[in-house]
Parts: structure tokens; C-alpha cells; sequence
């Protein structure tokens, strides 16, 4: 295995005796192409050519959208969600959250709830800049979605996110039902580095006793620090996030070389899976994760977890909340959606 800090990209290649030069983007499909040309017109760079307050102001996925949408003469849709800002006692301070409800609510019933954990590798994105899927949840399952602003590396290093989100758990389980909701039917949802905080939540939650979530949904998730794998080959350099930038995030997210033996980091060799909720896992074809999450819905399904897999073609990281113009992200979105809504449905919970 080929560690993160444990060598360069090249030697990566040459460990896995594969030396792909040909450009990983030319399988983008029309949609992802669209919306990748026009955040490089917005003039974003790599994350891994900039520091990380430089990089927490690049344009964004979700910024490029809304220049495709300009471009077609259409206006952002809010999706009939409205948005409430509260804040919530985490371990070292305060976190400030999102809350989206859907206008559409059934007001005769008590909606489920959705913690929805964003990506950025840890070090870049916030409930701002990640709206899109929350939105989309809200609107697609009638849940009460709250998306958390978690510490981010490098002031804050690993594992200050996962301890805020999980103090988010704890926090939505015993209060959520004063956001309207009920905290017996609430899932856990997360992108990237969010969706490798996710499952987290469910691991401890499991070994601490603690009330779990119904469903689970892992969206591309970070799963592990091996770049020898072949996604991460055949990816290196893929738009928005290719090996490097992969090598960025974790350079800025640990404090030392010891912490990438972390479990919480190495989930595809954890063996404790047993007993945790079922799984929808997203994977996007153009993206070094791809085959750490192929890995990871295996050791899920090993272990006795129910586990949903939709792979994805002609998309990158990042993918999943474009469904405005995105098709395959508005597929996924909807799947998704449908998974959720079982879930709640089947759920006899109460807290």
C-alpha cells in the first residue's frame, strides 16, 4: 500500500507498475464538462496550488451552476426550502448550522431529519458554499436537514470536525424535536470527508450505546489513504479533485505521520461494521475515491450491513448536488431521496 505520506505520486505509479498519461476528464459527460469550464472561467485554480484561506475563496462547483444557469437565461431555484440559522454547544465552543424545511411539509405530521455533513476534505467548504444537497434533501424527503459548520484543518486538525459532527448527533437526538422533527427517524448524510465523518458517527454512536441513525448515506467517501489503488492512478489528474489535491487535504488535516494509522481514517480495514443501519452508497467514476469506496461497500456488505450501491459514469467529486443541470446527479439525488424516504417510513423508533 501506498500511504499518503508515505511517498511521492510517482512513486505511486511506479508501485503499481501503471504510467497512464492519457487525461482522465475525457470521460466527463456533457453536463459534468459544462459545469467544470465554467468554474475554470470563474478563474478557479487548484486547491493544491493555493494555501487554505486561498483556497476556502475559489469558485466553487455550485458557483459554476449558477453560471450555466445565467448562461441558459434561467434563475437559481430555491427548490420551496426556507433556511434558519441556529447554533449549537459543541466540544471547544459554539457551531453554527443551517436548517432547511421544505414549504411543502405535510404540516399534519412530524417530519424525519437529515444530518447532512459537507465535503471539502476537511479544509475548505461550509454550509454556505455546500447547499445544493441539503436543499435537495429537504425538498425530495420532506426532512428537517441540518448542516453543520465543523472545524476545519489545518487551525483545527483531525479530529475536530468528527468530534463537532458527533456532538451534532448527540445534540439532534436529544433537541432536534424543537426544530419540528423527529430525532427517532433521522439519518446521517455525508459528502467526501463528510460522508467519511458519517459513518464515524454511526461507529461510535454503535460502541457508545448511543441512539443511531436509521440510514446511512455515504456519497463518495473518503475511505482510506492507499493512492496506489487504480482510481487514484487513473485520476491523478482529474478535475476538481485529483490526487493531489487528494495529498493536500491530508497534508493540512494531520498533525503527524502516526495519525494516518487512524481507524477512523482507515475504514476499509475496520472490521467493527457489524450492527450499524443500511447503507446507499454514491460513487462517481472520475474521482481517486472510486475504488476506496468499491472497497468499502464490500467490507460493508461482509460484515452483514445492508448496502446500496449506484456507480456513476462521466462524473467527478463533487457531482451529486449539480442536479440542476446535472442529469446523473439528479438521478442520483432522486435514488437517494427514495432510500431515505423507505427508511423513515419502515422506522418504528422513538427516542
Amino acid at each position: 500500500m501506498t500511504s499518503i505520506h508515505d511517498s511521492t505520486i510517482g512513486d505511486a505509479f511506479a508501485r503499481t507498475g501503471e504510467f497512464l498519461t492519457g487525461n482522465p476528464m475525457v470521460r466527463a459527460d456533457a453536463d459534468m464538462r459544462h459545469v467544470l469550464d465554467a468554474q475554470v472561467e470563474l478563474g478557479a485554480k487548484s486547491l493544491e496550488a493555493c494555501l487554505p484561506a486561498e483556497a476556502r475563496r475559489q469558485p466553487t462547483l455550485e458557483d459554476a451552476v449558477r453560471k450555466v444557469l445565467e448562461r441558459a437565461g434561467r434563475e437559481p431555484d430555491d427548490q420551496g426550502v426556507d433556511i434558519d440559522d441556529i447554533v449549537i454547544t459543541g466540544p471547544e465552543g459554539e457551531i453554527s448550522a443551517k436548517v432547511y424545511r421544505s414549504r411543502m411539509m405535510d404540516a399534519t405530521a412530524t417530519p424525519p431529519m437529515i444530518l447532512y455533513i459537507h465535503d471539502g476534505g476537511w479544509i475548505v467548504g461550509s454550509p454556505e458554499k455546500c447547499d445544493a444537497t441539503p436543499r435537495a434533501l429537504a425538498k425530495k424527503t420532506g426532512a428537517v436537514v441540518v448542516s453543520p459548520a465543523y472545524r476545519l484543518a489545518p487551525e483545527h486538525k483531525f479530529p475536530a470536525a468528527h468530534d463537532d459532527c458527533y456532538a451534532v448527533w448527540l445534540w439532534l437526538i436529544e433537541e432536534g424535536a424543537n426544530l419540528g422533527g423527529d430525532p427517532g427517524k433521522a439519518a446521517v448524510v455525508g459528502e467526501g470527508a463528510g460522508a467519511n465523518i458519517a459513518i464515524n458517527i454511526l461507529l461510535q454512536a454503535h460502541a457508545e450505546r448511543v441512539a443511531m441513525p436509521v440510514h446511512q448515506v455515504l456519497i463518495h467517501p473518503i475511505a482510506g489513504l492507499d493512492i496506489s489503488t487504480p482510481s487514484y492512478v487513473e485520476n491523478m489528474r482529474a478535475r476538481p479533485i485529483g490526487t493531489p489535491t487528494m495529498q493536500w487535504f491530508f497534508r493540512h488535516l494531520l498533525e503527524s505521520r502516526a495519525e494516518t494509522a487512524d481507524p477512523r481514517l482507515n475504514l476499509v480495514e475496520r472490521t467493527d461494521f457489524k450492527g450499524l443501519p443500511p447503507a446507499t452508497l454514491v460513487i462517481a467514476e472520475i474521482d481517486p475515491l472510486r475504488s476506496e469506496g468499491e472497497l468499502l461497500s464490500e467490507a460493508l456488505h461482509k460484515q452483514g450491513v445492508s448496502v446500496d450501491v449506484r456507480f456513476y459514469e462521466g462524473v467527478t467529486q463533487g457531482f451529486f448536488g449539480l442536479g440542476s443541470v446535472v442529469n446523473k446527479a439528479m438521478f442520483a439525488q432522486s435514488h437517494v431521496a427514495n432510500n431515505l424516504v423507505e427508511a423513515f417510513a419502515a422506522s418504528r423508533r422513538k427516542i
